[in-house]
């Protein structure tokens, strides 16, 4: 793993500046802040999304620092007092940090990162910690449901060129393996990650040479181990596949190779495949692979298994790495509480739009599991000095709707938050990539199938402890505007 040593502490929105000198000159300059990260709406009408992107917050936060250049810039703005450029010019990062652990099914509404600090900084990292997780958990998610619709064959990330700039096809080929893909065409983030590098050849392979056969030939005689032969640059049924068994009969079988198998980017892939698989088989390559390409995303990939499409692999790329279907994932970072001299005071945002209502005080997210199957059951949002003890009857109930309750016996309660930093100080230390999408694959299958569903998935529930949900009625009533009737 290679890690991002890039100074991006500027990279913020200049409020953050404003507010924090506004602090820092103010009587609010000794005032602990709570944040919390959330989303409100799963992507695609989704039963769930999938957090990614901690790793990258990690070293974010490790790197937090202003250089000469950034406090130059900063002092010509005129904006800023200089004692306040003094403190940037020595400033020191000395937040708590708590975040859901990468590769988790998260679900709107429940805090995803916790930041405890000094309100100047915890207001400061606001941009890049939502433009971290909301990037990489919007593409792993979109993945997850393309990797569901396969059923079971390999997907492969192949969308580096249709990204929107270099860290998002390297970034978001990462976030693509912890959502499900084998394998990713970009060799910069396989190759610092240690996954499986995918990909073969182009149709401008094809066309450099006089004729197609010409062009397989060269190709296995370079590759007999891997020989995968795109097809489709002229007629798949009348030129690549007649062409590319003749290779594998003149080249490879001579040699005792068998070929990997053939990949068709373009038409109708369905019925290619199906005549594909008949001629192959015909002509004694029954082990022959199918991988198809070209534009493909979820609804796509399920159609195609549907109508029977004999396809052994999938190469996503425009729809998977831009997450085509849903612009943006939806992340955002509001306050939640502040503390001073010990006094935890609770903070909420009332909107008369109520999905923007916000959840206020010290929280902790917990998951529940049925302890004989090890579905989940329910998450619960309590209040941080709450403890869910799994030996004693729980009551949950329905926050809208609070006469909808039912009593778990038989359940496992596990906090879904682990601790990034503490002081300033990383106290985390992230697993492989290939560790955190061996554990996505696990989280998942926890989930009911139901939960999985893409059309009209089931409510999995967020529920808030009786605590929080008498703290978050009572700011309502207290703080709303009464107005004449």
């Amino acid at each position: 793993m290679k890690i991002d040593n890039r100074n991006l502490t500027m990279l913020m929105d200049l409020y953050e500046l404003t507010m924090a000198n506004g602090i820092f000159e103010g009587e609010l300059r000794d005032t602990v802040t709570y944040f919390d990260m959330f989303f409100r709406r799963v992507p695609d009408n989704g039963g769930f999304a999938i957090m990614a992107g901690i790793e990258q917050l990690i070293e974010y936060l490790n790197n937090l620092h202003f250089d000469d250049d950034d406090i130059e810039y900063l002092e010509g703005l005129n904006l800023f007092s200089y004692d306040f450029i003094d403190y940037l010019r020595d400033f020191k990062f000395s937040c708590d940090v708590w975040a859901v652990p990468e590769g988790t099914p998260i679900f709107p509404q429940e805090p995803i990162v916790t930041v405890k600090g000094p309100a100047m900084q915890a207001m400061m990292v606001e941009t890049m910690l939502l433009l971290i997780i909301n990037h990489q958990s919007l593409i792993a998610t979109k993945t997850n449901r393309i990797v569901t619709a396969a059923g079971g064959r390999p997907v492969m990330e192949f969308g580096a060129r249709r990204a929107q700039g270099a860290d998002a096809a390297y970034y978001g080929a990462r976030a693509a393996i912890i959502g499900g893909c084998v394998g990713t065409s970009d060799i910069k983030t396989a190759k610092d990650y240690n996954v499986v590098a995918s990909g073969t050849m182009a149709h401008s392979w094809v066309q450099l040479f006089p004729d197609e056969y010409s062009a397989f030939k060269a190709y296995a005689e370079l590759y007999p181990d891997s020989c995968l032969l795109l097809v489709d640059t002229y007629n798949v049924i009348h030129s690549g596949l007649p062409n590319a068994i003749k290779v594998f009969d003149e080249v490879l079988k001579p040699l005792g190779k068998r070929p990997l198998g053939i990949r068709i980017d373009s038409g109708d892939i369905t019925y290619l495949s199906k005549k594909a698989r008949e001629i192959l088989d015909d002509a004694g390559y029954s082990d022959c692979k199918i991988c198809v390409s070209n534009s493909l995303d979820e609804y796509l990939i399920r159609d195609m298994i549907f109508q029977g499409a004999m396809v052994d692999s999938y190469g996503v790329g425009e729809r998977l790495i831009t997450a085509s279907s849903e612009a943006v994932f939806g992340g955002v970072y509001k306050l939640s509480a502040t503390e001073k001299d010990g006094v935890v005071t609770p903070k909420i945002k009332i909107s008369e739009n109520t999905a923007k209502i916000t959840l206020p005080g010290v929280k902790i997210p917990w998951r529940l599991f049925d302890r004989k199957t090890g579905k989940a059951i329910a998450d619960v949002v309590t209040l941080n000095h709450e403890k869910i003890d799994d030996t004693e009857p729980y009551e949950i109930f329905d926050p809208v709707y609070t006469w909808k309750r039912k009593t778990l016996t038989d359940f496992v309660a596990k906090k879904l938050q682990v601790k990034l930093f503490e002081n300033g100080k990383q106290v985390y230390f992230s697993p492989s990539l290939k560790e955190i999408a061996k554990y996505r694959a696990e989280a998942v299958d926890c989930l009911w199938d139901e939960v999985k569903r893409f059309e009209k998935p089931h409510n999995y529930y967020i529920d808030l402890s009786e605590d929080l949900w008498n703290l978050r009625n009572d700011l309502l009533n207290n703080l709303s505007y009464k107005g004449e009737e």
